[in-house]
């Protein structure tokens, strides 16, 4: 899936963080007849962008980054892939850009992540350099409404989807984070800074009688933006590690929203998740 959702830039720069991602809106921008300009984020990115133009950075560094991507005729700007959040008030080397936005990364860091974004994606665009989501990069990544697998959900796993997805929304809404785990009825584990592999591992070690397992899976993991979430950088996002952990877990099956959520390699993802028996499902967005 090499398709880009092409909506007007002339060159995208990716700033890419950890995971594959970043590389497959690469060679989507590549496949389409575009020339993207990388910039690896130093300690974060791990994949080898070696066939492209590019420069490496670390995130203290927000003013080099503008410059070279300027430099590159870069006219857009994707923000895309896993970075840790980082103390900017301990960071050394700070550049002239990132000294002059500290005041209001400080301000910002105190509303959670997504203001702490905005400031930084303004910042890009205040530079000339349209931010774009991943979505819009690269629409393969985005799923449609409905179940994705041969395999449907069941009423009693509807049932646990509904709760979960109420519940991934309410901790969203404190920008806690983005999941949820349920299994009939009984909430399991709700996701914050550790991520989402890190949840389901704990899920694993909770004890059989409310959990499923390979045998007899039950539950259900939900992922959903928060209501507040800047949709132009970190939608929730589901791969190939999720339905490892979600099969570790004796998880039924995974819930999603369509249109916002992305799934790298949508098609082995797909398949690794028949395979396990588990389902994926798409709700729309009134669900």
């Amino acid at each position: 899936m090499t398709e880009a959702a092409h909506t007007g830039w002339q060159r995208l720069a990716i700033i890419a963080g950890g995971g594959e991602v970043p590389l497959l809106i690469a060679q989507g921008e590549k496949g389409a007849g575009r020339s993207p300009f990388i910039v690896e984020v130093t300690g974060f990115a791990d994949q080898d962008y070696s066939a492209y133009d590019r420069s490496a950075f670390p995130v203290t560094k927000i003013g080099g980054m503008q410059k070279a991507m300027r430099e590159a005729g870069c006219d857009a700007v994707c923000f895309i892939g896993r970075i840790t959040r980082p103390d900017f008030k301990s960071l050394m080397g700070l550049d002239t850009a990132a000294m002059t936005l500290l005041p209001k990364i400080t301000q910002a860091a105190r509303y959670g992540d997504d203001a702490l974004m905005r400031v930084i994606i303004d910042s890009f665009e205040n530079k000339g350099l349209r931010a774009i989501g991943a979505d819009q990069a690269l629409s393969s990544l985005v799923p449609e409404a409905g179940t994705l697998g041969a395999i449907q959900p069941d009423a009693a796993a509807m049932a646990d989807i509904e709760k979960a997805l109420s519940i991934a929304r309410a901790i969203g809404a404190h920008d806690i984070g983005q999941g949820a785990v349920v299994a009939n009825g009984l909430v399991l584990a709700v996701e914050a800074q550790e991520g989402t592999d890190r949840m389901l591992a704990r899920v694993a070690e909770l004890p059989d009688d409310i959990r499923g397992r390979a045998e007899g899976r039950l539950g259900v993991l939900a992922k959903t933006p928060k209501p507040q979430q800047e949709r132009r950088i970190d939608l929730p996002t589901i791969g190939l590690h999720t339905i490892d952990g979600v099969s570790r877990a004796g998880l039924a099956g995974i819930a999603i929203h369509a249109g916002n959520a992305l799934i790298p390699r949508m098609d082995e993802t797909i398949a690794a998740a028949d395979a396990a028996g588990i389902f994926i499902y798409a709700a729309r967005a009134d669900e």
